[in-house]
């Protein structure tokens, strides 16, 4: 049964929510998600699992439609991809403290409350294609270890990194974060399901109504939808998940 500290439909229609809204930028939305979750009360083994779960599920349908409307770039996302399939799988793998996971994740939410609430400047930065692809790989393979671990898929940093590097358009770099956080999330949920121990099927309304909001969200944002005042109302998420964390982090500490 949900470990959850309320009535699973009501986590079902927060999480489609916020389903809709990331995926409408090429998002999975794994940085909400584990901050609700961590407010929720889930389990460090349950977050990273029902995050990269969600992150499937949204960004499966997201990388569909961007790729159709023509956004997607193989060369663009190969050398991410290259490093972070193979780390996102061994992050997936390691079975860390409870300290050192709360400590990476409020790192994690920390940047991405920063990414939504400091306004970005349009800077972008010309470099060579070797250098491009160097930390195109550097970046992939953190991230994507990143997302095994704590379950945060790294499209919030990706997105804007390929921006400001000047790799691609934005609604290029939006079809890319959809389709490496897609793919790093299958590498994460696959090595953490032969572990087993959750039962993906006691939280099945808050997988369909995620799968409901990433369509919906997916179709809008190949328009021209800008859910930027949505996504600061969001980054409230992140940083009342990081009071929690923090607490609980201290708590440890005096055990």
């Amino acid at each position: 049964m949900s470990e959850l500290i309320v009535p699973i439909w009501v986590a079902a229609v927060i999480f489609g929510t916020i389903a809709l809204f990331y995926s409408s930028v090429g998002l999975g939305g794994g940085s909400s998600y584990t901050a609700l979750l961590v407010v929720l009360g889930a389990s460090t083994q349950l977050i990273p699992t029902i995050s990269l779960s969600l992150n499937i599920l949204v960004t499966t349908i997201g990388a569909l439609i961007f790729l159709y409307k023509g956004h997607g770039r193989l060369r663009l996302i190969a050398p991410f991809l290259f490093s972070s399939i193979p780390m996102a799988y061994l992050g997936g793998l390691l079975d860390i403290p409870k300290t050192l996971f709360y400590f990476l994740l409020l790192v994690s939410l920390g940047i991405a409350a920063w990414r939504i609430y400091i306004p970005s400047r349009r800077t972008t930065f010309s470099v060579k294609r070797a250098t491009q692809i160097l930390l195109a790989v550097f970046s992939g393979a953190i991230l994507g270890l990143l997302a095994g671990i704590v379950g945060i898929g790294g499209g919030i940093y990706l997105v804007p990194l390929i921006i400001i590097l000047g790799l691609g358009t934005e609604k290029e770099a939006a079809a890319c974060g959809a389709i490496f956080v897609w793919t790093n999330s299958i590498a994460g949920i696959a090595a953490r399901l032969q572990s087993g121990g959750i039962n993906l099927m006691d939280y099945s309304p808050i997988l369909f109504t995620v799968l409901i909001g990433g369509v919906l969200g997916s179709v809008m944002g190949s328009g021209n939808l800008s859910p930027r005042t949505m996504q600061k109302v969001l980054g409230s998420i992140l940083i009342i998940a990081m009071v929690f964390m923090s607490k609980r982090i201290m708590t440890l500490y005096t055990l």
